[in-house]
């Protein structure tokens, strides 16, 4: 049989015990201050970036695009077939050899007190609640006991960060900076979210400002590096023809100097032949010089453009911890634990 709930009664029941409520959450609420204070702030620099859009095929494509990006498909990114997919970015971004880059970026806080590596100071100068030290006990004495606290690190390690064998410390730096920048792409907009989370409102916007930065310049090695290697193989080139060239223009003003009397049918063989070699030199180089300028603008043509929508700049609120939220979080917990406690004890009754 089925107990029916009282909610008159129940209710009746609470108001009885109303000073308790208050008294609970009263304590829940000093708890959640505790906690809310406890919690170092952290600010949060956003960036915004509008990468370059492939052209081709978009009048063609256009209606099946805008349906697929309510699907959260990019067609745009599939038909570029030698551009990096904006979905791929965050991987970029949390990839080890792009964190170790970043770990030598020297950083200023706010006040101006420190100016050290990003490493250091995600190493050296974080700060932690009261909780988290007395939760590290623990593990502190086993270390010592087992002595496992220390990996063979020097003091050196900071500055020279093997991306092929990191140390346990190095590891955990780089775990902790990968936490903290995030890489974002809205599949509607296809705009580039880039956000950097830091205790300091400086070092956060550096952070940011320096992963925007760096990001970009990954991107445009990536798309450029044919063409700069074509570029390179023909410069080779040039100069080698501008160099030959030169050599056989120098040789047939030589010898025209030495033979402007001689009428030696020889001679004018030989004349004929240098000037012919001088002019297939020529013709050479001037293919080359052309050939050059057309890689140089492949190169240029290749280079990314992304337009900051939202440049970083120095947040001014810290983006956590949301103490008006911890405090609502408590005070609801103790009121749901003392509306269950009067419940059960009125069963019990």
């Amino acid at each position: 049989m089925k107990q029916e709930i009282d909610f008159l009664e129940l209710g009746k029941k609470m108001w009885r015990e109303r000073k308790l409520f208050v008294k609970t959450c009263g304590v829940a609420a000093v708890v959640g201050l505790v906690v809310g204070f406890s919690i170092p702030k952290e600010y949060t620099t956003v960036v915004t970036l509008a990468p370059e859009m492939e052209s081709g095929g978009k009048s063609s494509s256009g209606g099946l695009s805008a349906l697929a990006g309510l699907a959260g498909i990019n067609i745009g990114a599939l038909q570029s077939a030698d551009a990096l997919s904006p979905t791929i970015y965050p991987d970029i971004v949390r990839s080890i050899p792009f964190a170790v880059e970043m770990l030598d970026v020297v950083v200023t806080d706010i006040k101006g007190e420190m100016n050290t590596t990003v490493y250091d100071y995600l190493n050296k100068h974080q700060k932690k609640p009261w909780w988290k030290d007395i939760m590290d006990i623990p593990g502190k004495i086993i270390g010592m006991v087992t002595g496992s606290g220390k990996d063979g690190e020097t003091e050196g390690d900071s500055k020279k960060v093997d991306a092929f064998r990191l140390t346990r410390e190095q590891s955990g730096v780089i775990s902790e900076l990968t936490k903290r920048i995030e890489v974002e792409e809205d599949k509607k907009t296809q705009l580039i979210n880039i956000s950097a989370t830091m205790q300091d409102p400086l070092i956060s916007a550096t952070m940011a400002k320096e992963v925007t930065e760096k990001l970009q310049d990954y991107i445009t090695e990536y798309r450029t590096n044919k063409a700069r290697m074509d570029l390179k193989y023909t410069q080779k080139l040039f100069d080698e023809s501008r160099e030959r060239y030169h050599k056989l223009q120098q040789e047939y003003a030589t010898y025209m100097d030495r033979n402007q009397n001689i009428s030696l049918r020889s001679a004018q063989t030989h004349q004929e032949r240098l000037r012919n070699e001088m002019d297939l030199a020529y013709s050479v180089y001037n293919q080359t010089a052309q050939q050059l300028q057309v890689a140089k603008a492949k190169v240029q043509e290749n280079t990314p453009v992304y337009t900051v929508v939202e440049a970083a700049t120095v947040p001014l609120i810290a983006a956590r911890p949301r103490k008006s939220l911890i405090l609502i979080a408590f005070m609801f917990m103790a009121f749901v634990g003392t509306a269950g406690w009067i419940t059960i004890k009125k069963d019990e009754k």
